[in-house]
């Protein structure tokens, strides 16, 4: 897999979670060619409505869908998607990079998640755990788990 991609919808404001993610593009670099975009939360209400939220996600939607490229493999990330072991990821990446695929995006949405046409563009819902963690988080975690697919398939001992 030549080119990663994590789209994520909001700013990383918070320095530990940037500390994390900055630690794991690094050691990225030795495996692809990483790229984190983050495009802007639409701003709501302190109390939305249901319409303001489907509006927010279809505007935030736009904008990725924008960004990606064409002929990758996308991966929605989204609570009602499919639970993966860290092994099982790892041999979904390989077998796209076998299938020649040599990009692939990872979406993370804003606070209410990503809009349905989204999700509907990706090759695999996937989900991090049926708890709720903070979409800052999720974007930790897909490095984490990216990296760790890279080190999984090279055979190493940083997967136990």
């Amino acid at each position: 897999m030549g080119n990663i991609q994590i789209l994520c919808v909001g700013k990383l404001k918070e320095k530990h979670f940037a500390a994390a993610c900055a630690e794991y593009q690094k050691r990225l670099s030795a495996f692809c060619k990483l790229t984190v975009t983050e495009l802007p939360e639409v701003r709501l209400p302190e109390h939305p409505s249901q319409a303001q939220i489907d509006a927010a996600l279809a505007r935030e939607g736009e904008a990725i869908l924008a960004k990606l490229p064409k002929g990758g493999k996308v991966v929605a990330l989204c609570v009602e998607g499919e639970l993966l072991s860290s092994p099982q990821l790892a041999r979904q990446m390989g077998a796209w990079a076998v299938e020649g695929t040599s990009q692939l995006s990872f979406l993370i949405g804003g606070s209410f998640g990503l809009a349905e046409g989204v999700k509907a563009r990706a090759h695999l819902r996937l989900s991090m755990s049926p708890m709720t963690f903070p979409h800052h988080l999720a974007r930790v975690m897909v490095l984490e788990q990216v990296y760790r697919a890279f080190q999984i398939t090279a055979g190493t001992r940083y997967h136990k």
